[in-house]
């Protein structure tokens, strides 16, 4: 892989640990340092008498590290990175001692196995007649808890958003859970979602009549689900929190091979134990977008590294579904090249949008590419000026003084996350710029 500064400070889980990376990559706290086509690998000195071995696995990057950090990738991980990047010369060209051989075998005798696993479970004789009988009983509980949540939406409504009071809104977390028991997870998050607006932000009214609107559409979907289009249904399962088998989605999913360059991502921590990721693509010869979605469990970290501002050749393989975004890499990416960023004019951004809203109502969030826009602070919030129009964009106060400063007061084009109201930018970059000028810090 081709590494650069801008592409390792892309991986670190935050700013503190980007900080405290560069404070270790002075060579001589580092004893040992290699490297070879499939790996870089060195020792460094801690607190402790006995140094910490940091090793990377360049094809993903992966990373290990005997450090007792939680954070992924750990510290010394992206230092071992920076100094390869900035003088590979520092590495020797030995070979590998065993810690390091050891790792990288394991690591493909897992990614083998997971293969075999996958491939064995497509493969295994399925009785129809039980999987339709369990998937009725699960649709039938869902329709129950549908019904349910249509009623208890209909008296917060006849209520009043006024009379939402914090012992009010609590209920609306008892609701969320009963969601939960009713195996209808994706409910509950956005009734919790609710919750968490109400009284919140100057628009909360709106936001809160949007968020229960969306789902009075969900459950009146359910209850006729069986009249949509199988594309649909299929988007409504994973609405309601039923998510499809990867292993199905490998083999009967539409494959689509193009050079995929990684726009941007957005890491957030759901709760103490689970960290999502989401990476969105863009098919350099079908012009297709694509989202990745995945999480990680315990502060253990991705399995593969996606960097923002690269390009990689590899397949995607799509999800069903109606709004056609999400998708899963199928096969191992090639050595990242340099990204091949889109030139979509803003009303054809617009077009796929609304046609994506008309298949799949329910979509929450869209890639939207926003080309020579110019960033303008107005009051506390941060505008995107393009095209005589001007949009919101929703990021921190120290994003938007990055983002003004990288820009310099000049256009520049921002792709980011829109969830209809307002854009959650991601990476923003210039025509003649190699890296992007600015990406999303880590939150």
């Amino acid at each position: 892989m081709t590494l650069t500064m801008e592409g390792v400070l892309a991986l670190a889980p935050d700013d503190a640990s980007a900080k405290a990376a560069r404070g270790l990559t002075a060579p001589a706290k580092w004893p040992l340092l290699g490297a070879n086509d499939l790996a870089a690998w060195g020792e460094c000195q801690g607190s402790g008498s006995k140094p910490y071995q940091t090793q990377v696995d360049l094809s993903g990057p992966a990373f290990r590290c005997s450090c007792p950090s939680r954070k992924f990738p750990c510290k010394h991980g992206l230092a071992l990175l920076m100094m390869r990047a900035q003088d590979a010369k520092l590495f020797s060209a030995n070979e590998s001692p065993a810690w390091v051989t050891e790792w990288l075998a394991s690591r493909s005798e897992k990614a083998q196995k997971k293969e075999e696993r996958q491939v064995e479970k497509a493969a295994a004789p399925v009785d129809p007649e039980s999987a339709a009988k369990r998937e009725g009983q699960r649709w039938q509980r869902i329709e129950n808890a549908a019904q349910e949540l249509q009623r208890w939406l209909a008296d917060q409504l006849a209520r009043g958003l006024g009379s939402l009071s914090g012992e009010v809104v609590q209920t609306w977390h008892t609701m969320a859970a009963r969601m939960v028991d009713a195996q209808a997870p994706g409910l509950g998050l956005r009734v919790r979602e609710a919750a968490t607006g109400v009284n919140h932000g100057p628009g909360w009214p709106e936001q809160t009549l949007h968020r229960l609107g969306v789902l009075q559409l969900i459950c009146e979907a359910v209850q006729r689900r069986e009249t949509l289009a199988a594309s649909l249904q299929a988007d409504l399962r994973a609405a309601v929190g039923w998510p499809h088998d990867k292993a199905e989605v490998l083999v009967a999913g539409e494959r689509t091979p193009d050079r995929w360059t990684v726009l941007g991502t957005a890491t957030e921590e759901r709760d103490d134990k689970l960290t999502e990721r989401r990476v969105w693509l863009h098919g350099e010869r079908t012009g297709r977008r694509a989202w990745l979605l995945e999480h990680a469990f315990g502060g253990r970290g991705f399995e593969q590294s996606w960097l923002t501002g690269t390009s990689v050749e590899t397949t995607m393989v799509f999800f069903p579904g109606a709004s056609a975004l999400r998708a899963l890499s199928a096969d191992a990416a090639s050595a990242p090249g340099p990204a091949i960023w889109p030139t979509t004019a803003l009303n054809d951004e617009w077009t796929s949008i609304a046609r994506r809203v008309a298949a799949c109502p329910w979509t929450g969030l869209h890639p939207l590419l926003v080309r020579d826009a110019v960033p303008v602070r107005s009051g506390d919030r941060l505008l995107a000026v393009a095209d005589r129009r001007s949009l919101v964009l929703v990021m921190s106060d120290a994003d938007q003084w990055k983002l003004l400063a990288a820009s310099g007061g000049r256009p520049c084009h921002v792709v980011g996350e829109w969830d209809g109201q307002a854009l959650k930018p991601l990476t923003a970059w210039a025509d003649d710029a190699v890296a992007p000028l600015w990406q999303r810090s880590a939150s």
